[in-house]
């Protein structure tokens, strides 16, 4: 039976279902779909009829110092909380952000932040003591054109998002950083594109944006090369392009990655940033004898990653600590 706890203001109840097997919410963060709408102008750097891989440029140096931005999250547990109006589907989430930043030999990781969220729709919701920690309870709004699981999951993606956010502005307000310091976040930039020197790494593609005569140059690009920067619209807007790590030979996409930097630059910064990342992100590849998502899980990005997860606790234990937690008084 799950565990249930009744306090005057919130009853909570924990799923027997160890979330380590997956949960019924299926509570999956939406991301940019299969079929694309977006809007693209491939004149920004090169006329559609001159595109070809560009290589690199042996003027343009790395910068004496990138910061690598992640964040991991966790679903602990799925839960319930229950009112006088019914009952509302809830999330039990660990998350944690932080930065490495690699300069000359060195990789530190820095601006390290852990946090815990119980997310539910019920208003009623307050933070749940465990022996593991406390999760803050974060009431999220319904939207009535999103089932729950995805509501909850969009918004434990949104506070992951602020707390890399956090982590990068304090990885810089520290000091000690050169005045050219590139910053790099794993993921889309959306939300994080008012951040100076920032670039957008995306390691998946869910979606071909280009249109079909110039998707070829992709598949030609030879390790180091990139597309020319295109413009691209979809809820939002940001210069992008396509990079080739180094990589032995495979499929057309073999080590491919897509860039992204904020639309408020000029076109001809756009391609400034696209020749730093040309000449900045291939040291940083990682090699299929360490990494299964080699070249693309860049060496800082995945070591971190594992930081921040070992941050997180054992997934058992902070399991079992909000079962226990269920068996008395919500504080």
């Amino acid at each position: 039976m799950p565990d249930t706890v009744t306090t005057t203001r919130m009853r909570f109840t924990v799923d027997p279902w160890d979330p380590s097997y997956g949960t019924g919410l299926d509570a999956e963060s939406g991301d940019e779909g299969a079929v694309s709408e977006a809007t693209v102008d491939a004149t920004v750097e090169l006329a559609p009829d001159r595109w070809a891989p560009v290589p690199p440029d042996p003027a343009v140096r790395p910068p004496a110092a990138t910061l690598f931005v992640d964040g991991v999250r966790r679903i602990d547990a799925q839960a319930w909380v229950e009112s006088g109006d019914g009952t509302a589907a809830a999330l039990c989430a660990s998350y944690a952000a932080g930065v490495v930043c690699c300069a000359g030999e060195r990789a530190e990781p820095t601006a390290v932040r852990v946090a815990r969220s119980l997310l539910t729709t019920a208003p009623e919701a307050v933070d749940v003591e465990t022996p593991a920690g406390r999760y803050d309870a974060v009431v999220v709004p319904p939207r009535a054109d999103l089932a729950p699981a995805q509501t909850l999951g969009l918004a434990l993606q949104h506070r992951l998002g602020e707390i890399e956010v956090e982590a990068a502005t304090r990885a810089r307000e520290a000091g000690g950083l050169p005045e050219d310091d590139l910053l790099v976040v794993d993921g889309p930039l959306r939300g994080r594109q008012h951040l100076p020197r920032a670039l957008g790494y995306i390691k998946t593609h869910r979606t071909r944006y280009l249109p079909p005569a110039l998707d070829p140059v992709v598949a030609a690009l030879a390790p180091g090369e990139r597309t020319p920067v295109f413009l691209l619209g979809t809820s939002w807007r940001r210069y992008t392009w396509y990079l080739r790590l180094p990589t032995a030979p495979g499929s057309p996409w073999a080590g491919v990655v897509r860039l992204e930097c904020s639309a408020a630059l000029a076109a001809g910064e756009a391609a400034a940033m696209a020749a730093l990342s040309q000449a900045t992100l291939a040291r940083y590849a990682s090699h299929g004898y360490k990494d299964s998502r080699a070249p693309q899980n860049l060496y800082p990005i995945g070591g971190l990653e594992r930081l921040l997860r070992r941050r997180l606790g054992d997934a058992g234990v902070v399991y079992r600590a909000l079962r226990r937690a269920a068996w008395r008084p919500v504080s």
